[in-house]
């Protein structure tokens, strides 16, 4: 992970300052907001990314399409496009559906995120260095023991709110 500074908050979302992203990621006192994009395929499948062997939090784990922390002075909206961009090089007016907001609270993660929904068939030009492949799965997939042992805290948390489970 790397030293990056991002933006932190208090529990009542006033910005407090700044930290790196290594010491803010397990500490639950220092939240950070993140934007979230959920991208289905035209006939309802759900893509997901698998994270590089090498990167140094949850590597090699299935985690939503797109997520990443808000830039200074982001808002959710604005983080969601560029990430949609950076990471699977969709156009950055590609149309998103607000569906719901988390608050994610566990060992790897301590953030507010916004999550979005795009429906997009690519094409997809993922960022090789951190993402290994991208994959369409189904809800039954999904919900099978053998892919939810492979998913990220983050995303099952968010898989629960999507689908009411």
């Amino acid at each position: 992970m790397s030293s990056e500074l991002i933006d932190i908050y208090d529990a009542q979302g006033r910005k407090i300052g700044l930290a790196e992203r290594s010491k803010a990621h397990g500490d639950n006192t220092l939240l950070h907001r993140a934007a979230h994009v959920l991208v289905f395929s035209t006939d309802g499948r759900l893509l997901l990314q698998k994270r590089s062997l090498t990167k140094r939090i949850q590597p090699g784990k299935w985690d939503a399409s797109v997520g990443g922390h808000l830039a200074a002075g982001e808002d959710y909206l604005t983080g969601a496009r560029r990430e949609l961009a950076e990471e699977l090089g969709l156009p950055e007016n590609t149309p998103l559906e607000h569906l719901f907001d988390v608050e994610i609270r566990n060992e790897i993660e301590s953030e507010d995120a916004r999550v979005y929904k795009a429906v997009s068939d690519g094409p997809f030009d993922f960022q090789r260095e951190e993402i290994d492949e991208v994959r369409f799965f189904t809800r039954e997939e999904l919900e099978s023991p053998q892919v939810r042992q492979t998913l990220t805290p983050c995303l099952i948390g968010e898989l629960e709110r999507l689908y009411g489970k």
